[in-house]
């Protein structure tokens, strides 16, 4: 089964649509189609920033909706302990924490909005690099059964 870690921008695009491929790879998720690897220090990024209030209000969700999403999320990943570190590798330090999920994770894609951010890093250690789409595409689209 294929090992995939989500970047935060994933779940931001899922939480204010249900019409995108981001809400569609939790849809596969959850009928445990692929394995999501997560970190503790992912997991903790993916809570401070799905509950900022603009996202809280964008998404129109409260505190206490997206703590009961977060835990059931929880029940779908794979754990993973960060052994190495291999920072810095991209601009931003939100990134490394999916960086490093990833590689230690020994993930088969990480799955960002924003390929660009991840694109070098990815390169240079292998690392097939997808956005929501393409990775739903690839994987999970079947156009003789509309999805």
């Amino acid at each position: 089964m294929i090992r995939a870690v989500l970047d935060t921008n994933v779940l931001i695009a899922a939480s204010r649509s249900q019409q995108g491929a981001s809400y569609a790879l939790l849809h596969a998720l959850r009928q445990r189609r692929f394995i999501a690897l997560a970190s503790v220090p992912l997991l903790l990024e993916y809570e401070a920033v799905l509950k900022r209030p603009e996202q809280l209000q964008a998404g129109s969700r409260t505190l206490e909706m997206t703590d009961a999403f977060l835990d059931a999320l929880c029940l779908y990943v794979e754990p993973v302990h960060l052994h190495y570190l291999w920072r810095p590798q991209t601009r931003d330090a939100a990134d490394e924490m999916v960086l490093e999920t990833a590689l230690n994770g020994r993930a088969d894609v990480l799955v960002s909005l924003n390929v660009a951010d991840f694109d070098a890093a990815a390169r240079r250690f292998h690392l097939p690099l997808m956005t929501p789409g393409e990775f739903y595409r690839q994987y999970f689209y079947n156009p003789m059964r509309g999805g």
